[in-house]
């Protein structure tokens, strides 16, 4: 399919600048890695000139093999003990007043890397003691322990995607669990009512708008404050095609629908992803 204007007029302005940040040298610094690199994400530029960045932690192989997503599939290393230090360094290296902390999956540890969620949140918390901590999380395989492993730590805004909708989990999320990922919104809202929760969705997959609508629903009926809505952009070709790229007045009716379903606050257009602009949008809640 030919990439829309819109599409290719915003990701243009956004690569103009080819000059090393400081966010991205005080992540080479520190050998860390950021989703915003791993998962090829259009922002990129945009945000690392903020500056910000959302640190991934757990190494930079996954577990998990999605169809849309460009993180590396492969065994992974055992976790770094000296990362949330390293996180925490470099976020005070940044001078970040908001820090969103996310990780590849980890099924392979027995509590699916909740515990170095939570030592990085204190390690960051420590270090930076008035900033604001967003963690985007897997679904820890339905581990309720493991979730309030996290939640001990007090972040502020407890974040996981659903993704997609429902009937496209197969091809989309072939290993993850829609209901799952419901309950897992649900139980961090119970148990840690003080915290923001937050979910995303990408679009231009094959959903239906009646789909998404279901969608958004659901996740007001898990309690989720915060939604984010974007464009699907296929990272390789290896990954899956898009289908349809949404149109912004699609995406400006779903906000204004997210809207009068409840939700605090919404971001919904072509390149909004999961993390961007993630302290304004906690600001306006």
């Amino acid at each position: 399919m030919r990439i829309p204007s819109w599409i290719k007029e915003a990701t243009r302005a956004q690569r103009a600048s080819s000059e090393k940040t400081c966010a991205e040298r005080t992540v080479r610094t520190h050998r860390l890695h950021t989703v915003c690199e791993a998962a090829r994400c259009p922002n990129q530029r945009y945000c690392y000139a903020k500056p910000t960045a959302t640190f991934l932690i757990l190494g930079d192989a996954c577990t998990r093999n999605c169809g849309f997503c460009s993180v590396s599939h492969c065994a992974p290393s055992a976790p770094d003990p000296a990362e949330p230090l390293m996180v925490a360094d470099a976020a005070a290296a940044m001078g970040l007043r908001y820090v969103v902390i996310t990780s590849v999956t980890r099924d392979d540890l027995p509590d699916g890397g909740a515990s170095h969620f939570a030592a990085t949140i204190r390690a960051v918390r420590q270090r930076l003691p008035e900033s604001r901590i967003e963690v985007l999380i897997p679904d820890f395989c339905g581990d309720a322990d493991a979730l309030r492993t996290v939640l001990d730590a007090a972040p502020d805004v407890v974040n996981h995607n659903v993704e997609t909708v429902p009937r496209l989990y197969p091809t989309v999320r072939p290993q993850a669990d829609y209901r799952q990922s419901l309950n897992l919104l649900r139980c961090a809202k119970e148990v840690f009512p003080a915290a923001l929760t937050k979910s995303g969705l990408m679009v231009g997959l094959g959903e239906r708008f009646e789909e998404i609508e279901a969608v958004l629903r659901d996740l007001r009926d898990a309690g989720c404050d915060a939604l984010t809505v974007g464009q699907y952009l296929r990272p390789t070709k290896k990954h899956l095609p898009v289908v349809e790229y949404i149109h912004p007045d699609v995406f400006a009716e779903l906000g204004r629908l997210a809207k009068q379903l409840g939700f605090r606050s919404v971001a919904s257009g072509p390149l909004v992803r999961s993390s961007m602009n993630a302290e304004e949008q906690f600001n306006e809640t």
